[in-house]
């Protein structure tokens, strides 16, 4: 049987919708939605009856019966970290996600409540697969030099898994047989390491780790940091891990277009900055592949810039020694909700409870 999906990613100004009949896409769109409306709105949950509406008129028009569906899929923003997976939206899911029990405030928090909303509607299940807030570092991955500070893990999850999965079953293998540095290259960047299934390691997006990013300053030495932050407010210092870092930061724009258009116009300051890019991409990517001790079957390049040939080139060139480099442009995040939720209803996988309890505690530490 082919199972029928609905999975829905809200993003900044557009909620991306897809139905899926298997691995079979029927239909995907963006719902864009006008700044000025969702400005209205205080805070994200806020939003949940204006995105529903237009959802909804979308579906109508492209002529889509929710009553067709077999599950509901929802991007899960607002939770706690979770280890990898197919979750069920349960209650205490419903009510991190709405009010975003996590501290970071995102439209993807949207995901889990509109799909609980049409699961309810039409008798349906719902859920979330590897949400944003996905944690499976090892216990040494979480530590650092400062005592009492531990290392979080924001990735790109949804796609970083599936790429692995999707590039595992085309080498005939299973994810959780393989070994692989899977990197997410758009407007964030995340370099992770994947063993047997797991995702032991990668740097935190939303914390300013990793390379350099169109709107992210990725690492940045700790002792500049603090000097800049005593001659800057917190809100102008805090926005340079998430808006102002990176790109912007040294350019003014976050388009990487642009900036590989300014370095071919014969700008020699964003030649630097793109170069800067790979080059750290370089180095996290070999970083990854030491944590995995160098047994390596693939290094994984998803995520928007991808589709640059150039940058592919580069660090296929520098890489490879390592393994094969394997190309996926744009994302899988949509496919990969399905994907999950397929896994579940064929009984290939068992759906996780979400519990509302972090997946690790200082405490365990016992110091």
């Amino acid at each position: 049987m082919d199972y029928r999906i609905l999975t829905i990613n809200p993003g900044s100004t557009s909620t991306k919708v897809g139905v899926f009949e298997g691995e079979k896409e029927l239909f995907s769109m963006n719902v864009a939605h006008e700044a000025s409306e969702l400005a209205r709105f205080e805070g994200i949950s806020a939003q949940l009856p204006y995105r529903k509406e237009t959802i909804l008129a979308a579906l109508k028009e492209a002529n889509i019966d929710l009553s067709t569906m077999d599950a509901f899929v929802g991007r899960g923003g607002g939770l706690l970290a979770v280890e990898g997976g197919t979750y069920a939206i349960n209650d205490v899911l419903l009510d991190h996600a709405t009010r975003g029990a996590n501290g970071v405030q995102h439209p993807a928090q949207l995901g889990p409540q509109l799909a609980h909303g049409f699961a309810a509607e039409y008798g349906k299940p719902c859920f979330v697969v590897n949400p944003p807030d996905t944690d499976e570092l090892t216990l040494c991955a979480r530590m650092t030099g400062v005592k009492g500070i531990y290392r979080n893990v924001h990735l790109h999850a949804l796609n970083l898994k599936e790429t692995a999965i999707r590039h595992a079953a085309s080498m005939g293998k299973k994810y959780e047989d393989c070994s692989f540095v899977v990197c997410h290259i758009g407007g964030g960047i995340s370099v992770s390491a994947h063993q047997k299934g797991r995702m032991i390691d990668g740097n935190d997006i939303v914390g300013g780790e990793g390379p350099m990013a169109p709107t992210r300053c990725g690492d940045v030495p700790a002792a500049e940091l603090i000097k800049y932050a005593y001659s800057h407010d917190k809100k102008e210092t805090s926005a340079l891990c998430t808006k102002t870092g990176g790109f912007v930061s040294h350019l003014g724009t976050s388009d990487a277009r642009e900036v590989t258009a300014m370095a071919a116009e014969g700008n020699t300051y964003a030649q630097l900055i793109w170069d800067t890019l790979i080059y750290q991409l370089i180095r996290y990517i070999g970083a990854m592949a030491g944590v995995l001790h160098g047994q390596v079957d693939g290094i994984l390049l998803g995520g928007g810039i991808v589709h640059n040939k150039d940058l592919v080139k580069a660090l296929t060139d520098a890489c490879s020694w390592i393994a094969p480099v394997t190309a996926y442009p744009g994302e899988f995040e949509l496919e990969a909700m399905a994907a999950g939720a397929i896994r579940v209803l064929k009984g290939e996988e068992t759906a996780k409870t979400y519990t509302g309890l972090p997946r690790w505690n200082p405490a365990e530490l016992g110091v």
